[in-house]
């Protein structure tokens, strides 16, 4: 994770991937996963000169806490946490070894519970869930920046 400069002036490399990844086996490491998201951004915005807002700072580590939480409530077997700087965006990948594919529930402001995708799929700019050769990878993308009326771009405000 090097950085092109001339005269010591930091430009982030826009060819170079940027991303981590790690394992969760157990329902205490959630908090860990909310600690990765939110030292892998520092490190982007720090190392790459990438701005992160805030407002997506904590988006993303809500995100990864209810993503990780499905993956361990509903899946058996560890699950993998994959955080990656693709266009402007921080890509959210989370794969476990469960077959059964997620339902997204309507809003219903009166159900106590599952309302994690909800939230999720209600401030990403994307979501995807795809089939693995074993389980599935469940993808979802946020702007890394907020705009000036601070709605993430492509997002509304919440």
């Amino acid at each position: 994770m090097g950085q092109s400069a001339g005269d010591d002036e930091r430009e982030p490399l826009v060819s170079e991937s940027v991303s981590v990844s790690q394992a969760f086996e157990g329902s205490e490491d959630i908090a860990a996963a909310r600690d990765l998201a939110r030292l892998f951004l520092r490190d982007v915005q720090a190392v790459h000169g990438l701005p992160v807002s805030g407002r997506v700072m904590g988006m993303v580590q809500v995100m990864v806490s209810e993503l990780v939480t499905n993956a361990r409530k509903y899946a058996p077997g560890p699950c993998l946490l994959t955080l990656q700087i693709v266009d402007g965006t921080v890509q959210i990948s989370v794969w476990d070894s469960s077959t059964t594919l997620p339902t997204i529930l309507p809003p219903d402001p009166g159900r106590v519970g599952q309302h994690g995708l909800e939230i999720v799929t209600a401030v990403c700019t994307s979501f995807a869930v795809h089939r693995e050769p074993i389980g599935k990878r469940i993808t979802a993308s946020v702007m890394l920046a907020d705009d000036p009326a601070g709605a993430a771009a492509g997002q509304q405000a919440l």
